[in-house]
Formats: C-alpha cells, sequence, structure tokens
C-alpha cells in the first residue's frame, strides 16, 4: 500500500512540466516588475531590522557598563608594588614533588 503511494507520487512529480528557461518562472501575465515580496517579506525585514537594532542597544548598554566597572575598580584598588621573582605559573599543591613529564593526578 505504501510502495504503490510512493510509486505513485514519483511518476506524478516525473510528468509534471517543470518551467524552462524563457518564462523565467512566471505566471502567464506577469513580468518581473510587477512580483514582489509582499507582506510576509515587509514583516520578516522589519522583524530582522528591529532584533538588530536591539542587539546593538543592548551591546552598547553591557560595554558601557564593564568599562564603567573596570574604570571603578581602578580607582578603588590600591596601587600594588611588583612582585619581582614570579613566573606568573600558579602551582597546585603537590606539584613540586612529581617529576617533569608525569602527570599531577593520584589515584
Amino acid at each position: 500500500m505504501q510502495i504503490t503511494f510512493v510509486a505513485s507520487g514519483l511518476h506524478a512529480l516525473s510528468t509534471m512540466p517543470t518551467p524552462g528557461p524563457g518564462n523565467d518562472g512566471l505566471r502567464p501575465g506577469l513580468s518581473a516588475d510587477q512580483v514582489s515580496p509582499g507582506f510576509l517579506g515587509f514583516v520578516m525585514t522589519a522583524f530582522m531590522v528591529i532584533a538588530v537594532v536591539m542587539l546593538m542597544v543592548s551591546m552598547t548598554r553591557r560595554i558601557r557598563r564593564v568599562r564603567y566597572e573596570a574604570q571603578f575598580s581602578e580607582q578603588d584598588a590600591p596601587a600594588l608594588p611588583p612582585q619581582t621573582g614570579t613566573t606568573g605559573v600558579e602551582e597546585t599543591p603537590g606539584s613540586a614533588d612529581v617529576p617533569p613529564g608525569e602527570n599531577n593526578f593520584r589515584a
């Protein structure tokens, strides 16, 4: 039953004429300048514009907030003297007794 339905659908699709390059896929009586995206095209374009504007406003707010917080934290933080002799790499507890090339995990 299902195979017959699929076969009849394929036969119907294969016998349908396809638009050729001569008529540009338009219905008879229409020219290319008479076709527009319509109301749905307008709504989708307006939605995209509104979404982009909202994202830009949100991003600007977040960037300003981060800059303000960074500026505020720089003013409140006391100037720390530079430390000499540090490599900038934090050692994990117990990493000094592990030979190089071996993992630091213990079972």
